[in-house]
């Protein structure tokens, strides 16, 4: 059985700090990733921007935007706190600049750039790094802790340290395996609890249609132009904007994204339809009625208290008999079916939206090492913590604290 130094799990941002800051101390570290790459929750966040940090250099003020988790952490950021990570990725090539709010982004606007000054540290420094490994548990032998692997091996090390981050975003792997092995440990943890509220939107239109639902629709977010995220299902417009299971699994990402600027939602309404097949069926519906007014016939196709917004938005006046449509109206009817644009104003709620909780406990880790204080030389770091933060780069900075406090001590 392999013996090492220290084990870390998880190979996100707070992992790959702690690894790289024990690697540097001559430590023997191995870490683990189930995905097959390193970070992939930080490659997407910020809209592939990456907001590292907040420019509150000052301890307490930037404390102060955790709320009751800052008596925790005074100790952690006192030892490494947002003008020691701003040094850190300096000195590494990785500038910053910042933007409203004190929010502070890499030079480059790439999140592949923090991805790269990590990961090349990590090399400088020795890490093992396994990727497409997936821990089973974490047990407690003796002195020591044996991580079992989903391939049925084993390996042994003096220290672990337990980065693998919340629920959020599954995709990329946060689905909250460390609550189990921290539960079989003995420690407390409270379930992510991400708020689930629904959006408000600009537009008026969408604001007149309370009470109309869609059972099977596709909500794209977009920002910048580019896709950031997709959600199906159900849809409720209400007075103030859109609900619905579609919506509020959607609002998390939606409170982050909206930190950053602008964002628009895309409503594809017949997301099981080609474009192609939508316009031959449009076309059918408009010929076998085409002596009738547009506005009756489209109730065939779409709720009919949603066809005059759909008719306004393509400029096409409802008492149009269906013969008298022209080709480029039915063009932009069947493009706006497909992609209905809603432009959101904000989240109802969006204190609780933006902001991430769950996890261990604090009072269980002593924040001075980032050392469980019920299991010795268990080291728990990052999203594992049930620390609220607000978006705006606090995240992120919690990550690179707590790694950094847990590297300098396994």
């Amino acid at each position: 059985m392999e013996y090492w130094d220290s084990v870390v799990v998880g190979g996100g941002p707070a992992g790959m700090m702690a690894a790289a800051v024990a690697a540097a101390r001559g430590k023997k570290v191995l870490l683990f990733e189930k995905n097959k790459t390193l970070g992939k929750k930080l490659l997407i966040t910020g809209g592939g921007r990456c907001n590292v940090t907040n420019n509150k250099p000052l301890v307490r003020e930037m404390l102060a935007k955790y709320k009751k988790s800052d008596k925790f952490l005074f100790s952690a950021f006192s030892q490494f706190g947002v003008t020691n990570a701003l040094d850190f990725f300096n000195s590494r090539g990785m500038y910053t600049k910042e933007e409203n709010e004190g929010r502070m982004f890499p030079l480059s606007n790439k999140a592949q750039s923090v991805w790269d000054a990590l990961v090349h540290e990590m090399q400088k420094t020795g890490v093992v790094v396994r990727t497409g490994v997936a821990v089973k548990s974490i047990q407690r032998e003796g002195q020591d802790f044996v991580i079992l692997l989903q391939n049925g091996t084993t390996v042994r090390s003096k220290t672990c340290v337990v980065a693998v981050g919340g629920t959020s975003r599954p995709e990329t792997g946060s689905t909250g395996d460390g609550y189990a092995w921290m539960r079989t440990l003995g420690h407390s943890v409270v379930e992510n609890d991400f708020a689930l509220v629904p959006v408000a939107l600009c537009d008026g239109w969408a604001k007149k249609l309370g009470g109309v639902a869609l059972s099977d629709i596709k909500l794209t977010l977009l920002q910048d132009g580019k896709k950031q995220e997709v959600q199906k299902g159900k849809l409720l417009f209400t007075h103030f904007g859109i609900s619905g299971p579609a919506v509020l699994n959607l609002s998390r990402t939606i409170g982050e994204f909206l930190g950053y600027g602008e964002v628009m939602l895309l409503l594809d309404l017949f997301p099981t339809t080609d474009p192609g097949a939508l316009k031959t069926q449009v076309q059918t519906l408009l010929v076998s009625e085409s002596n009738k007014k547009i506005k009756n016939t489209l109730g065939g196709l779409v709720p009919k208290a949603l066809v005059p917004a759909l008719l306004e938005l393509v400029h096409i006046d409802g008492e149009t008999p269906c013969h008298s449509v022209r080709s480029e109206e039915r063009a932009a009817l069947v493009s706006l079916l497909k992609k209905v644009p809603l432009h959101v104003e904000g989240l109802l709620g969006a204190d609780k939206a933006v902001v991430s909780s769950g996890g261990v406990a604090p009072e269980e880790v002593t924040f001075k090492t980032m050392q469980s204080r019920l299991v010795p030389n268990l080291f728990i770091v990052g999203d594992m913590l049930n620390i609220d933060r607000p978006s705006g780069g606090y995240s992120l900075q919690l990550c690179w604290t707590t790694g950094f406090v847990a590297g300098s001590h396994v």
